[in-house]
């Protein structure tokens, strides 16, 4: 999933943030089943429409904190917002 890029659809002003997941988010992604993955394709391209609009972090403000139907991603974006970059992926 690394580079991944989203849809035409949720692309902002012609750019389409690149996706990077680090561990332990490259670990936690491989585990997760096929119901999850679909799930968390949805969050990432409801995040990467608008990283901006995405919480902070609770502890960590240069972190965001996206929440939804039982999937959690915790990212930053680089300063132009050209790349995402996951940190932590839970999903239930």
């Amino acid at each position: 999933m690394v580079g991944r890029r989203v849809s035409p659809k949720h692309n902002r002003g012609g750019r389409w943030p690149r996706i990077v997941f680090i561990e332990p988010a490259e670990t936690q992604v491989r585990v997760l089943t096929v119901a999850q993955t679909a799930r968390l394709d949805e969050a990432l391209n409801m995040i990467a429409a608008a990283p901006t609009d995405v919480k902070p972090h609770a502890t960590a403000s240069a972190l965001r904190d996206y929440q939804h139907e039982g999937i959690r991603v915790i990212f930053y974006a680089t300063a132009l917002g050209s790349i995402l970059i996951v940190t932590y992926v839970e999903a239930d």
